[in-house]
């Protein structure tokens, strides 16, 4: 995306949030519709399986109710994305200390088909997935924040709470993993 389009999308979250903060409800359904399925894809590619949709809903509802600490440092998405990745990280500190299942039923089936798929096929989809799943949580993350959703590295960086100069390296070695993993 140009600067004039990140400025333009950061000129319409901004109009959207002033609509929103005066009493329109319209504005937070047009904010939700416009960021919603970037966050399912991030929580997705982050490893988060069960329940996107509520974490993405738990994401706004945070967002909205905090809507007066955005500063504008950072584009709204970049902060939504940090907000669900807090959320993330929350959530898996909650599974560790939670008792592991042994059952295991016909939810445990893997029937989701996604669009990566789709576009490079089955084959070639799960081998990039597994080499994408072999990266660091931290590669992981600022792989798919750039690639994904092109946020810039200093919206990266924002995000995952470290430099832009540090964002570039884990991106790197990222992208050198997974041409290892698939040339292997």
């Amino acid at each position: 995306m140009t600067d004039s389009g990140q400025s333009a999308a950061g000129q319409l979250d901004a109009e959207l949030i002033a609509r929103w903060k005066a009493g329109d409800q319209g504005a937070a359904t047009s904010l939700v519709e416009r960021h919603s399925q970037a966050l399912a894809r991030f929580a997705v590619s982050c490893g988060a399986r069960e329940d996107v949709d509520e974490l993405v809903q738990d994401t706004f509802v945070r967002a909205f109710g905090s809507l007066d600490s955005f500063r504008g440092d950072s584009s709204f998405r970049t902060w939504l994305f940090t907000i669900e990745r807090r959320l993330l990280l929350d959530r898996l500190r909650a599974e560790k200390r939670r008792p592991k299942s042994l059952e295991i039923g016909e939810d445990d089936a893997a029937t989701e088909y996604d669009a990566l798929d789709q576009m490079i096929g089955e084959e070639s989809g799960a081998r990039l997935r597994g080499a994408i799943g072999h990266l660091t949580p931290t590669q992981r993350e600022v792989f798919v924040l750039r690639v994904n959703e092109g946020l810039s590295y200093r919206e990266i960086a924002d995000t995952v709470g470290t430099t832009e100069g540090a964002a570039r390296v884990h991106y790197h070695n990222a992208m050198r993993a997974i041409k290892e993993s698939l040339d292997a």
